[in-house]
């Protein structure tokens, strides 16, 4: 009698994660999560979450005081920076230059607040001018939301300017980094940034199930003063707040793996050292462009704004976009990522993120994307991509 497919051991191929998250994770880090559970109160366990708080006050760049991991992904994140902030009746104000500045002002709506969007064209920055003229048309802005790297387009926007604009109305800015945290400078304080969120699964190394979030001191005082709860209760941060600080009072069963291995993770950035950690980014992701334009592919986001971690690149008229990721997957276990929303069928999206952003994940891809581009018709001059590669790299 033969065993049912679901009784089968699972072995999953072994990929390199190319696309837009998740990304390949630090050995260290499985190894971390490898090891005895401790219960969610036990004393040394309480010493993890203790590291895990002053590491990512120091991947952040900030003093504040509330600096911890949500439970879940980065949109866990998303959801929480906003739960908290928002409540019935306020006015909020979202920059949307992308499909994840669409999902911050998505959810900023359901919590029953006056969704004002500023629609920039896919491909483009946030523009503070926009934010500010719109700003000047609402008497009372409780937030402004943007993304810092938009994962659909490429894009990594400025910050610090629409962090001072917001203030000058006396709104609160709230920051997705998602796909920035420790891969370029996140600034929270140099910046002025009142509540900013990340996920696990991209930069940082590790695997997707936390969503570290930061609040400072004007975000606190607008979460004590709230006039109604906060819609979710997993989600409210004035409860996490004592289970995370000197309370420790219950709140929920913490995924402890996953917290012994962020606390891996952080340590593998911090030993790198986050200008380090920065520089390989950029220059990873230099190479990578230069080999794709000596393709003759076109890069689609803004020149000067383009995000070291994942870059997006317009795929050529007669190349189907299905068939070229697919081949790349099932031939060289390589996954890279399709376009969202209008972008759908029009860019692929590449990233170099944490354990993937090094040398060796360009050559092999540039590599492959020769040959496979070539095999749909696409002229190909065969090693010059990984030649423009290796002279950036070079210099």
């Amino acid at each position: 009698m033969s065993i049912p497919k679901y009784l089968e051991e699972f072995h999953p191929t072994l990929r390199l994660l190319m696309g837009a998250g998740p990304s390949n994770v630090n050995p260290r880090v499985l190894r971390a999560m490898s090891m005895p559970l401790l219960g969610h109160l036990d004393p040394d366990f309480i010493g993890v979450m203790d590291d895990v708080k002053a590491m990512l006050r120091l991947v952040f760049q900030t003093a504040n005081n509330l600096t911890i991991p949500v439970s879940g992904t980065g949109t866990a994140g998303m959801e929480a920076a906003l739960v908290n902030i928002l409540e019935p009746g306020d006015t909020f104000i979202g920059a949307v230059n992308g499909y994840f500045g669409l999902r911050l002002a998505d959810i900023g709506a359901r919590c029953g607040a006056k969704a004002c969007q500023v629609d920039i064209p896919w491909g483009q920055p946030v523009d503070p001018d926009a934010v500010e003229a719109e700003l000047k048309k609402h008497p009372k802005v409780k937030a402004v939301t943007m993304v810092h790297a938009e994962t659909s387009t490429g894009v990594l926007s400025p910050v610090e300017e629409i962090a001072r604009i917001a203030h000058r109305y006396n709104a609160l800015l709230i920051l997705d980094t998602v796909t920035s945290l420790g891969g370029v400078e996140v600034a929270v304080d140099k910046w002025d940034v009142d509540v900013c969120y990340s996920g696990t699964q991209k930069c940082l190394g590790c695997p997707p199930g936390l969503a570290p979030i930061t609040l400072g001191p004007r975000a606190e005082a607008v979460l004590s003063s709230r006039k109604t709860p906060v819609q979710s209760w997993y989600f409210d941060l004035s409860l996490l707040r004592s289970y995370w600080g000197d309370n420790r009072a219950y709140h929920h069963t913490a995924p402890i793996s996953m917290i012994f291995g962020l606390r891996e993770g952080l340590r593998v950035v911090l030993e790198e050292g986050l200008d380090a950690r920065f520089r390989r980014h950029g220059r990873n992701a230099a190479a990578l462009r230069a080999g794709l334009e000596a393709l003759g592919l076109e890069l689609f986001a803004k020149e000067g704004y383009r995000l070291p971690c994942l870059t997006s690149v317009k795929i050529p008229n007669g190349v189907t976009d299905a068939k070229v990721r697919t081949a790349l997957l099932r031939r060289y276990n390589i996954e890279i990522g399709g376009g969202l929303g209008p972008v759908a069928g029009k860019v692929w999206r590449i990233g170099l993120m944490g354990e993937n952003s090094y040398p060796s994940s360009v050559f092999t891809l540039l590599s492959a994307l020769e040959t496979i581009l070539g095999e749909e018709g696409y002229e190909v001059a065969k090693g010059r991509s990984l030649a423009a590669a290796q002279e950036v790299l070079a210099g």
